[in-house]
């Protein structure tokens, strides 16, 4: 099977998907495992990003910067720990660059 999310440092992710493979739709607790299983239905097809939102009662903004962070970071990217990093990295740069600029 080709891996369903693949991120640009060669790590993929392929679980099947199927309803039951998904997270529960009262998921509070967004760990990088089930975060990346909601990115895989939603690329493969299986859900639609309005049905995921729907469901896991997230806005398209947060999917939408999970599957960025995975895509640039890797599974580390959908760390909450991480995110906050790399937002603040990209913040810091914006900020040189629009002093700089």
């Amino acid at each position: 099977m080709d891996p369903l999310i693949k991120t640009p440092s060669g790590e993929s992710w392929s679980g099947t998907l199927s309803p039951a493979n998904l997270p529960p739709p009262s998921t509070q607790r967004w760990v990088v495992r089930r975060k990346a299983s909601v990115i895989a239905a939603v690329r493969s097809g299986a859900i639609t990003i309005e049905e995921a939102c729907r469901t896991y009662q997230l806005s398209e903004e947060e999917l939408l910067a999970w599957q960025r962070a995975f895509e640039t970071y890797g599974f580390a990217g959908l760390r909450v720990t991480r995110l906050k990093q790399y937002r603040a990295s990209a913040r810091g740069r914006r900020d040189v660059t629009e002093t700089h600029g």
